[in-house]
């Protein structure tokens, strides 16, 4: 419904006006979209890999990363560039049960695998043991921090994200368990630790603002405002508190019946400008600091 709304209102300003609306005048050249959800998969998915990538290629963006909660994406990146010229697309890992839940074997063959274009391991998603909870799930969660402590077998994980130079995504743990599994990750070489959903979880201000002083980046997803559980209001302010350098923009979008991922960013993009955050601001989250992650130049 929000999302209707805001289709008409762009319509009716284009025919009182007779100038483009807002969302009309963004440009997503050179977006890179961290948290792309595509088919083939479990979940109905709006658009397939090769659809997305066709989309995000007319519109301009720099780049995709293809995620799914149950299955390894490296392979479908590099599938998917082989059909879509002059677009960046990798793949990663979510380590939930599918694929062993923590198991450093599924990160090496995520290095291994043909084209280098595995650049990312979430830490259990679906799985996670703050998601199920929350969710009322009753199953076998995977656990990732045990008795205050990281799970000995996220160690060797680790080793590898630091090896390989990979981004360690912290996908739907705490942000009590965040902020311990943090340092052990730094301590073991680890440079890049993206806060998945940063705001889906909950975290006090206090929270976040160590995972900022700890060098972690913060996601912040548009579908969480399009499904109303955050505002560009709260956004904002989190941004203006802590530091744009310290957030990522991505549309966590694909799922059926949902917008394209482009027009969530768009949207984005134009919602936060609307809430006062500068262009400046606005291309260090959705373009300097994604490229960052996967190792692009600025």
């Amino acid at each position: 419904m929000k999302w209707c709304l805001a289709v008409g209102l762009a319509v009716l300003w284009v025919l009182f006006t007779g100038q483009p609306s807002q969302s009309q005048t963004t440009s997503l050249a050179g977006v890179i979209d961290f948290h792309v959800h595509s088919g083939p998969d479990s979940r109905p998915r709006s658009v397939s890999d090769l659809e997305i990538a066709r989309i995000a290629k007319r519109a301009g963006m720099r780049g995709l990363v293809f995620k799914n909660h149950f299955t390894m994406t490296a392979d479908r990146a590099w599938l998917a560039m082989q059909e879509v010229d002059g677009i960046e697309i990798f793949g990663g890992v979510a380590l939930n049960h599918a694929v062993g839940g923590l198991n450093p074997e599924v990160v090496r063959q995520l290095v291994a695998f043909s084209g280098g274009r595995g650049k990312v391991v979430w830490l259990p998603t679906f799985d996670a043991e703050f998601w199920m909870t929350r969710a009322g799930d009753p199953g076998q969660f995977v656990p990732v921090v045990r008795e205050g402590l990281p799970d000995p077998a996220l160690g060797e994980i680790f080793d590898l994200i630091a090896e390989h130079d990979l981004v360690l995504a912290m996908g739907h743990s705490s942000p009590e368990e965040v902020l311990v599994l943090i340092p052990d990750a730094r301590r073991r070489g680890v440079q890049k630790i993206l806060v998945t959903h940063g705001l889906g979880q909950q975290p006090s201000r206090a929270q976040l603002v160590a995972m900022a002083e700890q060098g972690a980046i913060i996601e912040l997803v548009w579908l969480a405002v399009g499904s109303g559980e955050f505002s560009f209001s709260d956004y904002a302010s989190a941004i203006r508190e802590i530091g744009a350098e310290h957030f990522l923009l991505s549309s966590d979008l694909g799922q059926e019946m949902n917008p394209l991922h482009t027009d969530g960013l768009l949207a984005f993009m134009d919602g936060l400008r609307s809430e006062g955050i500068s262009e400046s601001d606005i291309d260090q989250m959705i373009r300097i600091n994604p490229a960052f992650l996967l190792g692009l130049a600025p």
